[in-house]
Order: structure tokens, then C-alpha cells, then sequence
């Protein structure tokens, strides 16, 4: 019996955080191909059709709800809606004015993208766990991730696209010859620690994305494990840990999505600066 409750508690934890893939990919999603064989067969792309589906989906919600909110917007007494969308807008908004040094009209309108979708991805994590599981599997569809943060695919991709504005920017405001020179001779300005300039540098440039995209899946992921691990305790242990868990994590979703909208901020503002 206990055998077979360590099993099944296995398999529900493992089925829970196994995403929909599409392509040829390991049975579990986690093992490492063991010759070259098994690598070939397995190929290259593998596609998490679950991360691309939500997070399109609240990305589209996103636009939605904006471009609703911007169409019935007036000057006399402003909707629920409006007011909340408002409130969004003037909160990033400031926190841009405050953060951003440099004059680029993109950064604010990035910001509240990153915002407010990295939110309402989070966002999904308050759903039960077992509701859309269980709801795909009677259609057919053995595994369903609903939250694209708890991927390391999605953030990675959010992080790698911000790490491109930096590079992008960094270029274009400062130059080749420029952006050289600040890697070159930062901190020390001195020709002879140039290459352990360099390798500082580099470095904590490389390391940008991959904070970025680790912090916030982190976070998420360990958040998703708990709200599993307290889905397979009693009924009466679920109500007395689920709740304050969930409240808790309310206030986790905003401010993994703040954090990562600031950063992506100061990075870009320091790539805005010239040295």
C-alpha cells in the first residue's frame, strides 16, 4: 500500500509539472539522450504547446482589455475599467520617470507590456491545480501547464528579447567603438586591465538575461510545486494551508512581475547611458 501511495503521489507531482509537447522530446521531459541514436530521434525542436498557448492568450487578453478600456474612455466619470487600466498606465508610467535616464518613447509602452503580461500569466497560478488538468485529460489531452512562468522556456524568451533591446540600444547610443570602450575600460581605466576588464564585463552582461529569466521562474516553479504538495494533503489540511498559501502568493505574482519590468528598465536605461 505504501508502495503504491509513493508511486501514485510520484506520478501525480511528475504529471502536474509535465507540459504539453509537441515534437520529438524524452517520455519525462527531463532525461538527457544517451547516445547519438536516442539524440537524433529525439531532434532538435520540441514546442510546449501549453506555454505558447496561455501565454499568446493573455496576450491577447491584454490587448483586449486595453484597447476596451481606451475606446469607452472619456472625460467626465471614468469606468471601473477605466480607472483600473489608469491606475496601471500612471504606475508604470512613473516608475519609468523615475528609473529611465535616457529619452527613448518605446521604454514606457515596454514596460507596461512586460507588466501586465508577465501578471496575467502569473496570474493563472490562482486557479486550482487540478481544475485544468483535469478538464483537458476528459477531452483527451493527457498533460496541461496553465502557468507559462512556471516554464523556463517563456521566461527565458522574455529575457533573451529585453537582452536584445540592450544590445540594440547599446549600439546605437553609444556605438561600436563606444560600447567597446565601455567594456574595455570599465572599471579600471587602464589599458593593461583591459582583458580583466573585458571578462568583468562580459560577464555580468551575459549574466542579465539569464537573472532576469531565473528569478522569475524560480519563483513561479517553486510556488507551483508547493500549491501541488498541498493539493495531496487531506481535505481539511487543503482549506487550512491552501488559502493563506494563495493569499501569500497574490502579493508573489505582482512583484515577480514588478521585479522584472524594473530590472528590464534599469538595464535598458544603463544601456541608454553614455560613459
Amino acid at each position: 500500500m505504501a508502495a503504491g501511495n509513493e508511486v501514485s503521489t510520484t506520478y501525480y507531482i511528475q504529471h502536474h509539472l509535465q507540459n504539453l509537447t509537441f515534437g520529438n522530446h524524452p517520455e519525462n521531459g527531463w532525461s538527457l539522450a544517451h547516445s547519438a541514436e536516442e539524440a537524433s530521434e529525439m531532434g532538435f525542436w520540441a514546442i510546449h504547446l501549453d506555454t505558447m498557448g496561455w501565454s499568446i492568450a493573455m496576450g491577447l487578453l491584454f490587448i483586449w482589455i486595453f484597447r476596451k478600456a481606451g475606446k469607452m474612455a472619456t472625460t467626465g466619470v471614468p469606468s471601473g475599467l477605466q480607472n483600473a487600466v489608469e491606475m496601471v498606465v500612471e504606475f508604470v508610467e512613473d516608475m519609468v520617470k523615475g528609473i529611465f535616464k535616457g529619452h527613448n518613447p518605446i521604454i514606457a509602452p515596454l514596460a507596461l507590456t512586460l507588466f501586465v503580461w508577465i501578471l496575467f500569466m502569473n496570474t493563472l497560478k490562482i486557479i486550482p491545480v487540478d481544475y485544468f488538468p483535469v478538464l483537458f485529460s476528459k477531452l483527451g489531452v493527457d498533460y496541461m501547464k496553465i502557468v507559462p512562468t512556471t516554464d523556463v522556456n517563456a521566461t527565458l524568451g522574455l529575457a533573451l528579447g529585453v537582452f536584445g533591446l540592450i544590445l540594440f540600444y547599446s549600439f546605437k547610443v553609444k556605438g561600436v567603438g563606444g560600447f567597446a570602450k565601455e567594456l574595455s575600460l570599465t572599471p579600471f581605466n587602464h589599458w593593461a586591465l583591459i582583458p580583466f576588464n573585458l571578462l568583468l564585463e562580459v560577464v555580468a552582461l551575459l549574466v542579465k538575461p539569464f537573472s532576469l529569466a531565473m528569478r522569475l521562474f524560480g519563483n513561479m516553479f517553486a510556488g507551483e510545486v508547493i500549491f501541488i504538495l498541498i493539493a495531496m494533503l487531506p481535505f481539511w489540511a487543503i482549506w487550512v494551508l491552501d488559502v493563506p498559501w494563495a493569499i501569500f502568493h497574490i502579493l508573489i505574482v505582482v512583484l515577480q512581475a514588478f521585479i522584472f519590468t524594473v530590472l528590464s528598465v534599469v538595464y535598458l536605461s544603463a544601456a541608454h547611458e553614455h560613459h
